[in-house]
């Protein structure tokens, strides 16, 4: 069963935060913050590709890792698994 944006919110916090090192908020600007740069992005990509099955064409990138929300809304959009 597919889940929602909200119930993706916590999951997807908790993959950033394994990769990053620290909690972000759903509206935390992750890469123009610095939060997230190219080699954690990555990381991040893979592991939501791993446990969601979808992946982020790497050219909307940018903009899928713009926010946590901007994340769940993609794979809520996209997941398989």
């Amino acid at each position: 069963m597919s889940k929602t944006k909200e119930e993706l919110l916590e999951p997807l916090g908790n993959i950033v935060k394994d990769v990053i090192l620290t909690d972000v908020a759903p509206d935390d600007l992750l890469i123009e913050s610095g939060l997230v740069d190219s080699l954690t992005a990555v990381d991040i990509v893979l592991a939501v590709q791993a446990a969601y099955g979808c992946k982020i064409p790497p050219t909307e990138i940018e903009e899928h890792l713009e926010s946590l929300n901007a994340l769940a809304a993609f794979v809520e959009e996209n997941q398989t698994a």
